[in-house]
């Protein structure tokens, strides 16, 4: 970690050589140029963003835009994980096209991380790729999806099937936009901040269990710490595996679960968060039911997800084979193996392709619901 010389910012960097790029943590971030104008390729600018977020913050980035000698235009996409589509993606390049935007221009993701997915993903397609920044507005996209280059859209069949990996030129924090973002958009973002504590680092999340009431009450300090060492946990992954062939698939605990919710739920009932914490107290069950996890630790692990305010049960109307059908899709199976990121320990996660199917067909069968 590097402190910046503003001492309302902190930097950390995501190291991928000749593709690293910095990410900036602060208050305010949002009206400070300089945050901003390093990173663009050119004098071209299109800022994607969603009907929920514009009212709040386009006219900001425009302002802080407004001082260089830019061309600013704007996408406005509806909200919601439903419209994360490829008639959504044309949208943007079809705004890019109607402005005459060339290879230079940058594409600037004003949202959470459907508008983050979607902008990267146009950007990386667009004239076979060009520059974009990530400005995140939710919690989840601040500590998850903008970080790392994944890029996409879901198909009907499953989440984030269709995409690229594609590294933005920079990510900018600004954890003042939290204060707008809803109780349960704010619950789903800690879903992935608890992932962090258990699969990389325990004492983190020891940290989470004191500190989840000042979060939750978005406390200053509280939030931004955990967002850092979230952002730094997540650049140390990316860093030693861009494309998901090893170590960057722990990222995806409670996910493959998760990801079936979503899909068979119709995507948008259930939160991307919501699902990732009821597929994490499913992951930890079953890490449970391999031998590796006390049933002590499974309560512990249940008690700071219901203190983040997520399920920690799985939708009633799916049954083992709703289940089973969603999570053969999943991108991380190889070779029609599925494979599972389960808990050794808490702070501890690995990549299992050798559960008894019989073992998980019983724990989903079993595994609460509501």
């Amino acid at each position: 970690m590097t402190q910046s010389p503003s001492a309302a910012m902190e930097s950390l960097d995501v190291a991928l050589g000749e593709r690293a790029y910095p990410i900036h943590i602060g208050a305010g971030l949002l009206d400070e140029p300089g945050c901003l104008l390093p990173y663009l390729a050119g004098r071209q600018v299109m800022i994607v963003t969603n009907d929920t977020v514009a009212p709040y913050y386009l006219d900001r980035l425009r302002h802080t835009l407004s001082g260089a000698d830019l061309e600013v235009c704007e996408v406005i996409l509806p909200d919601g994980e439903a419209t994360k589509t490829l008639a959504s993606v044309e949208r943007i390049w079809d705004a890019l096209l109607a402005a005459g935007f060339n290879r230079r221009c940058t594409l600037i993701a004003l949202g959470g991380g459907v508008i983050g997915d979607m902008a990267g993903y146009a950007a990386a397609s667009y004239q076979r790729g060009v520059a974009f920044i990530q400005v995140p507005t939710t919690l989840l996209a601040q500590v998850d999806s903008s970080v790392g280059g994944k890029t996409g859209v879901n198909h009907p069949r499953g989440k984030n099937m269709i995409g690229a990996f594609w590294q933005p030129r920079a990510v900018l924090i600004d954890t003042q936009t939290l204060a707008t973002l809803p109780e349960r958009e704010l619950s789903a973002g800690l879903a992935e901040v608890v992932k962090y504590g258990l699969i990389w680092d325990a004492a983190f999340l020891d940290w989470l269990e004191r500190e989840m009431p000042a979060l939750r009450a978005l406390d200053a300090a509280a939030i931004r710490h955990a967002i850092r060492r979230s952002c730094e946990i997540k650049a140390e992954i990316v860093a030693e595996d861009e494309t998901e062939q090893g170590v960057r698939a722990l990222l995806n605990l409670g996910h493959t679960f998760g990801h079936a919710i979503e899909a068979h739920q119709g995507y948008g009932n259930w939160l991307h968060g919501e699902a990732v914490g009821a597929g994490m107290a499913m992951a930890a069950a079953l890490s449970a039911e391999r031998g590796w996890l006390s049933a002590a630790e499974v309560e512990r692990i249940g008690a700071v997800l219901a203190a983040a305010g997520l399920p920690q049960t799985a939708p009633a109307a799916m049954g083992v084979a709703d289940f089973l059908e969603r999570m053969r899709l999943d991108k991380k199976n190889l070779d029609s193996r599925l494979r599972l990121i389960l808990l050794e320990a808490l702070g501890r996660a690995a990549i299992h392709d050798d559960t008894d199917p019989a073992m998980l067909e019983r724990l989903i069968e079993r595994f609460p619901r509501a």
